[in-house]
């Protein structure tokens, strides 16, 4: 699926690294005894030159198998999963009372995860709660009646077969503007739909069958339900055709179409944009098309595609985005296509954890600061900026130090890395979610509520200054991400946590995991992506035309390096679109290592468990990284994910360097170390 702007943020992945609370979430007296790495994790029978990633965390994935209802499991999957508990206890000490004032925070995300849990009550309306916005899509009369209905189907964040979201102009990033992106799709991406592999042919037909079955779950007859899945089917592939790739969306010069209003309505002129708009109560200002060819297209099927096929369409699409908390057969139907299928899951989450999920996508500002000050103590946050301090600082010498990169350039990198904008833990201004209508007997008309929100809390920020104090990840969120528009690094508290850091760990085990995790960030401004955009945040080259060329053949070394993973025989990975990330991965291995040693110097780190504070550092980020993922899952990954698999972000980075092959002592031509011709160095 293709999420709006999503591709600015330049996340570290769903991670999922929440973990219980440390020994650092309560006040004690007594010094806390450093610990290392996890030594049960480690696989003594292999050899760390030969496979690092089944050397790190070998034992750990022999010992836990994936579970049922997950794709992925490792030790920060699991610790991310138990912070669901977190979660859960502290919606079920707000739930305990039922008089807390009206819209405050306590009222809001009890009453929505109560009604969420009341499975009886979601069972017993099926798929009524539907019935009046079905109703009113069959009622449509004219063309001129759809264009209304998408108006409001985009408020309800239902964006098809476009949406509009606020983001920063790339001319002027200190302004918000709108941006119109595609979203008309249900299978992954648009390569699904074309390629001939027998994998993708499964899925169009699974697809196909699905689209059916849902159908019927909503109401329809077999036959009926099994045309609407051909008129759907049809629809989206000529949208997708007019598509641009996941690699192409990569790029955002592919995507920096700024228009008038007036330019707007030439490239779709048999669409009411001034009715949209002002539906949508959005001032017909200057804004950004991301895929024009894709606004032609839709634009084509406004004037050409029947309007009864189009009533089949958006209904495929309030079905498909309502049912997840809709009855338990459509809910399983949902998650049997896209999970199970897909994904390669056994089973469905338990309910109370989808209900923790939902709670935190739709009030999780609300939820979140419950979270933060629970789980995320200020000591925490110090120990975490000083290391964001030392991190930046390292990058710093990178640049300083790159003999392949003139001065005129580096002039121009340093100045952007001196405006990097941390943000850890929380935001210092909390959103406002007092008039959202919660209550207790009508969940998916809160969902509705909150989706609603949602929209109206973006788009106001349109055609304004930006306001730098908002995030774009909830507090309980375990990942990180990189605003190239913000030159903004954030991570949220929900990463904060062990085994991604722990105010027991020691710091070789810190900056081996969170520490790259910094650095990954820090780097996102300097990859493939980040490298288009100045200190200002202006897609703008700031590069001289041979550091350019040398940057980009430095970057193709890594394209090479990852072209030659196979998760199977016959499926790789794609180099060009996992570049930004492992360029990520490298840089951040290498800035950590570096601030590691500047650390040391102040305060140094013990030997423990037998393991230097270098070996520390290296297995830190092997455990952090250490994923088991469902074939499905990787498969799924290689063809729209940028970020690689668990275990060629272990070996991809490390074997790139050095300081890995003497902190093990491994020899020239070991598999963990990459020919000098080959290696890899970027930052």
């Amino acid at each position: 699926m293709r999420i709006g702007t999503a591709w600015l943020a330049l996340a570290l992945c769903s991670s999922t690294a929440l973990a219980q609370p440390s020994a650092a979430t309560t006040p004690t007296a007594q010094p806390v005894k450093q610990r290392g790495v996890f030594i049960e994790d480690i696989n003594r029978k292999a050899d760390p030159c030969n496979d690092f990633f089944d050397y790190a965390n070998g034992a750990w994935r022999t010992n836990n198998p994936i579970p049922d209802s997950m794709v992925r499991w490792s030790r920060r999957w699991q610790s991310g999963e138990l912070a669901k508990e977190q979660l859960r206890g502290i919606l079920d000490e707000v739930s305990q009372r039922k008089d807390w004032p009206k819209a405050s925070v306590e009222q809001l995300i009890s009453d929505y995860y109560g009604a969420c849990m009341d499975e009886a009550r979601v069972e017993a309306q099926g798929v009524k709660p539907l019935q009046p916005l079905l109703k009113k899509i069959d009622a449509l009369k004219d063309i001129a009646g759809l264009q209304r209905m998408l108006s409001e189907l985009h408020a309800q964040r239902i964006p098809v077969p476009f949406g509009i979201a606020a983001e920063s102009d790339f001319a002027t990033p200190t302004n918000v503007i709108a941006h119109i992106f595609s979203n008309g799709i249900g299978l992954p991406d648009r390569d699904y739909y074309f390629k001939t592999e027998p994998r993708f042919a499964d899925a169009r037909e699974k697809y196909r069958a699905h689209i059916a079955t849902m159908f019927k779950l909503a109401g329809s007859s077999e036959k009926a339900a099994k045309q609407a899945a051909e008129v759907v089917f049809k629809m989206e592939t000529a949208f997708a055709e007019d598509s641009l790739d996941i690699v192409g969306l990569r790029n955002p010069a592919n995507l920096d179409h700024k228009t008038t209003f007036a330019g707007l309505k030439k490239m779709a002129p048999a669409f009411d944009w001034a009715g949209y708009f002002r539906n949508a109560k959005i001032a017909e200002a200057d804004l950004n098309v991301f895929e024009p060819k894709f606004l032609a297209e839709f634009d084509r099927q406004i004037k050409e595609t029947p309007l009864a096929s189009w009533k089949t369409y958006l209904k495929w699409h309030v079905v498909r985005s309502a049912a997840p908390f809709l009855s338990k057969a459509l809910a399983e139907e949902s998650f049997n296509f896209n999970d199970k299928y897909l994904g390669g899951a056994k089973e469905m989450k338990p309910r109370w954890k989808r209900c923790v999920e939902s709670t935190d996508d739709l009030l999780g500002e609300a939820l979140g600061r419950k979270y933060a000050e629970k789980y995320f103590p200020p000591a925490a946050k110090a120990r975490m900026q000083g290391m964001v301090t030392n991190l930046l600082a390292g990058m710093k010498d990178s640049v300083e130090g790159l003999a392949w990169m003139g001065p005129e350039t580096k002039k121009q990198a340093l100045e952007k890395l001196s405006t990097f904008n941390p943000k850890i833990g929380y935001p210092d201004k909390w959103k406002d979610y007092s008039q959202v209508p919660v209550s207790r007997d009508q969940f998916w008309q809160n969902v509705v509520a909150g989706r609603t929100f949602d929209v109206v809390d973006d788009r106001s920020t349109l055609n304004k200054p930006v306001d730098r104090d908002r995030w774009g990840m909830t507090p309980p969120t375990s990942n990180a991400y990189y605003n190239p528009l913000l030159n903004e690094i954030v991570f949220p508290a929900g990463i904060l946590q062990p085994p991604a850091f722990s105010m027991e760990a020691t710091d070789a085990v810190n900056y081996g995991a969170i520490g790259v995790v910094i650095g990954h960030e820090i780097s996102h401004g300097f990859d493939d992506q980040g490298a288009k955009f100045d200190a200002q945040g202006r897609l703008k080259n700031w590069w001289t035309e041979q550091d350019l060329k040398r940057f980009e053949e430095r970057g193709q070394c890594v394209v090479d390096q990852f072209e030659g993973y196979f998760i199977e025989p016959g499926i790789h990975h794609n180099g060009k679109l996992v570049l930004g990330e492992s360029i990520g991965d490298l840089a951040g291995a290498k800035i950590a290592y570096v601030a590691l040693q500047k650390a040391m110097k102040q305060q140094p780190v013990p030997t423990v468990d037998g393991f230097t504070p270098e070996q520390q550092f290296f297995i830190a980020w092997g455990q952090f990284r250490g994923d088991a993922i469902r074939p499905e899952t990787q498969r799924l990954m290689v063809q729209s994910d940028p970020h690689p698999t668990g275990k060629y972000r272990v070996i991809g980075p490390l074997s790139n360097m050095p300081e890995f092959q003497r902190t093990f002592g491994c020899k020239e031509g070991a598999p963990m170390v990459r020919p000098a011709a080959k290696r890899c160095e970027v930052w």
